[in-house]
This record gives C-alpha cells, sequence and structure tokens, in this order.
C-alpha cells in the first residue's frame, strides 16, 4: 500500500506548526505610525503643560502690571488731594494701619501745618518693596523726594498709602 494520503478521503485541516501565509506580519508604514504617533502625545503633553505655564506667567505679569497701576494711581491721589488743601480726601488713601496712628483731625491739623504742594511727579512702582518715589515742589519754592509706602487692602484687594519717608 502506498504511503501518502488515499484518493477520495479528506484533507486534515492544518495543525500546530503550520507556515502562516506570511513569514511575519507586514510591517509598511509601522514604524511611520509609531513616530506619528509618539509625535502626537508629545504635543498633546507639550500643549498642556506650555500652556498651564504660559498661563501662569500670564497672570505673573498681570498682577504686576495692576500692582504698578493701582500704586501710581493712589500716590497721584493722595498728593493731588495733598495739593488741593483737601486733607479729608488724602485721608481717605491712607491704609488701616496709618489711620490707626493718627486720627482725621491729627492728620488734617499736621497736614494744613506743613509747607503746601505746589506740584509733584510720581516715580515707577518698585513692586518688591512697594514704593513709590514722588518728587514734590513746595510753594516756597523748596524741593523734596519722598517715598511713598504702599500696602495692599486685605478686603478690596486695592493698594492703599501707608505711609511716606
Amino acid at each position: 500500500m502506498p504511503s501518502g494520503p488515499q484518493q477520495g478521503a479528506p484533507v486534515p485541516p492544518p495543525g500546530p506548526g503550520v507556515a502562516p501565509p506570511f513569514a511575519a506580519p507586514p510591517t509598511e508604514g509601522g514604524r511611520s505610525r509609531l513616530w506619528l504617533g509618539l509625535g502626537a502625545g508629545a504635543l498633546a503633553l507639550l500643549l498642556c503643560c506650555g500652556g498651564g505655564g504660559t498661563a501662569v506667567v500670564g497672570l505673573l505679569v498681570s498682577g504686576v502690571q495692576a500692582i504698578e497701576e493701582q500704586g501710581r494711581t493712589v500716590s497721584g491721589d493722595y498728593y493731588r488731594a495733598l495739593s488741593d488743601g483737601d486733607y479729608g480726601r488724602a485721608y481717605d488713601q491712607l491704609c488701616e494701619d496709618a489711620r490707626r496712628r493718627e486720627s482725621r483731625q491729627e492728620f488734617e491739623r499736621r497736614s494744613a501745618a506743613e509747607p503746601q504742594i505746589s506740584s509733584y511727579r510720581v516715580g515707577e512702582v518698585d513692586t518688591t518693596t512697594l514704593t513709590v518715589p514722588v518728587e514734590v515742589t513746595y510753594r516756597g519754592g523748596g524741593q523734596e523726594r519722598q517715598q511713598v509706602v504702599l500696602a495692599q487692602d486685605p478686603q478690596t484687594g486695592g493698594m492703599e498709602v501707608c505711609g511716606v519717608n
């Protein structure tokens, strides 16, 4: 008898160890898809982290600009009130600590006795020390450079004059 399969007998299904139709899985475009996926992931990570970092920097910059603007404004308002002789309005620009040290009447009396301001020039706010230089010219012709000490009102967040050196 012949040793091969018999004619007419069904062919047995391929079993373990049978060679697949491909020698290896197809790799066409596999590496480019991998690098494209890694690049997209890196870009997403950069946008999330970089966007957050940019937002933090933006908040810091706008915060510093707000302090500078408020510091110059409150210092200008304070000196404008003094030069107008409106000492009550100047007193309203003071921080709570300065108001505790001196009553409104004491402040008005002291300010009225000091040389009268004819003009002033507010400088740039030093955001590290919260001070503002102000060049003051008096009616008698004298000049003086003063430092306004600022403080932030804990309730409103606005800047206030807390002293003059």
